[in-house]
């Protein structure tokens, strides 16, 4: 039986570290029946369970596919939804109800995480958007392979901040300074890594601190990125001096990071990497447990349709 066009699939990936996550989910579908929101909802079962449950619901007919869940279970999402083989993909709207450790790409909307009904709001206000979706592919050895991304792919020190976040935060318990602990112990290693990269023609070879290659503005490495207008920006960030570095921590987070001396900016349509050597690789918060070379990042115009506020 078909799906009715205005019923809205819904994963809800529990925010990781959390004790109240059943309480979270329980206020969040009160409001939705307050408001005579029709659903069908499933929970993730662990990592892989979000790509599985989108496509599932893609194929299935669902027109509006609502993520509870920050950048990680939403770059699952977007993976599940891209590879379905559902009919007029083009017309199926992604949702976000931020839910995570990191919820970059619905800050750059204006979603708040604390405001559950503000973002229920939004999603039955339904204005909608077309974006950009960005693809990483490689050759694995036994066939061409993509993985999608909405934020940023990170190599060299923002991947290394996405390991220790999430090595780190059933430690401390408290997603925000698992965050900011793993963000000074690794930019203080300063570690440099052998980089070869392809962008706008130029080669690009040398040892680099971090690339940042984004359609969204990245946790601050890419912060004038739009993830609407069609072009990647890219961040090559070099090795600084200690005071350069205090200073470079000061400037990513007031979003200002591109006027650091240290920092190259790029804007382009696609970038390839040939090497880098010992980098970790995190494409929207997920670590890439495989890494292949040469790999083609590039960006795929209003790729994905999003419910973004008025």
């Amino acid at each position: 039986m078909a799906v009715e066009p205005t019923r809205w699939g819904i994963i809800y990936n529990p925010k990781a570290g959390s004790r109240k996550a059943q309480k979270r989910w329980s206020e969040i579908r009160e409001y939705m029946e307050e408001r005579n929101v029709a659903f069908d909802y499933v929970q993730s079962e662990g990592f892989g369970s979000v790509e599985r449950l989108s496509r599932t619901m893609a194929n299935n007919g669902y027109r509006t596919i609502v993520v509870v869940g920050g950048d990680g279970a939403l770059n699952d999402a977007v993976n599940g939804i891209m590879n379905s083989e559902a009919e007029e993909r083009e017309k199926i709207a992604l949702g976000i109800i931020p839910n995570g450790i990191g919820n970059d790409f619905a800050k750059y909307w204006g979603l708040d995480s604390d405001d559950y009904k503000g973002a229920v709001d939004v999603l039955i206000h339904r204005r909608l958007r077309k974006i950009d979706v960005g693809v990483y592919s490689c050759f694995d050895g036994n066939g061409h392979v993509s993985r999608y991304f909405l934020n940023a792919v990170y190599i060299g020190l923002g991947a290394r901040i996405v390991r220790i976040t999430n090595e780190t935060r059933r430690f401390w318990g408290i997603p925000l300074l698992s965050y900011f602990s793993s963000l000074i112990l690794v930019a203080f290693e300063r570690k440099l890594y052998r980089m070869h990269l392809k962008v706008n023609g130029e080669h690009i070879q040398g040892r680099l601190m971090a690339v940042a290659i984004g359609s969204g503005r990245g946790y601050g490495l890419t912060p004038s990125a739009v993830p609407y207008n069609g072009w990647l920006d890219v961040s090559l960030i070099y090795r600084p001096e200690l005071g350069g570095l205090l200073s470079g921590l000061w400037m990513l987070q007031q979003g200002r990071l591109l006027n650091h001396k240290i920092v190259k900016p790029y804007r382009t349509k696609m970038v390839k990497i040939l090497r880098a050597q010992n980098a970790e690789i995190s494409l929207d918060g997920r670590i890439l447990s495989e890494k292949h070379f040469p790999v083609d990042v590039k960006i795929i115009p209003e790729a994905l349709t999003l419910i973004i506020p008025r």
